[in-house]
Formats: structure tokens, sequence, C-alpha cells
């Protein structure tokens, strides 16, 4: 009987994987960086969110710096 419980939970582990998947962003995805808002940049909130604006474009701060959001 302990034959068959083992060969049991061997068939069963085999179906199992222990390594994580990993998802890899799209490799045409591009983004900037910009270390230092300009003076002129305004503080708008969206949706209780602060995001900040200049060149027509809203920015979201990151520890790195600046990133453009697209809404």
């Amino acid at each position: 009987m302990k034959k068959y419980l083992f060969f049991i939970a061997i068939f069963l582990f085999s179906f199992t994987s222990c390594a994580p998947r990993i998802v890899s962003p799209a490799p045409s995805t591009k983004v900037v960086v910009i270390k230092k808002a300009p003076r002129q940049h305004k503080v708008v909130f969206v949706k209780g969110k602060r995001y900040y604006k200049w060149n027509d474009q809203y920015h979201r701060k990151t520890r790195f710096g600046y990133i453009v959001v697209r809404f």
C-alpha cells in the first residue's frame, strides 16, 4: 500500500512547478524618466491622485523622477 501512495505522490507532484511566473514588459515600451520638474509645472489632482503638468503632458512622480502618464 505504501508503494502505491508513494507513486501517486510522485505522479501528482510531477504536474506542479515551483518556478515563479515571470512577466516581462513589452519590448517596445520606452519610459523616459525626467529627474527634475521645470519651474512652470502645475500640480493637478485627477480622481484624488496628484499629477504634475507641463508641456500639455501629465507626469507622475516616482522615486527615480517623473514619468509621462497617458489617460
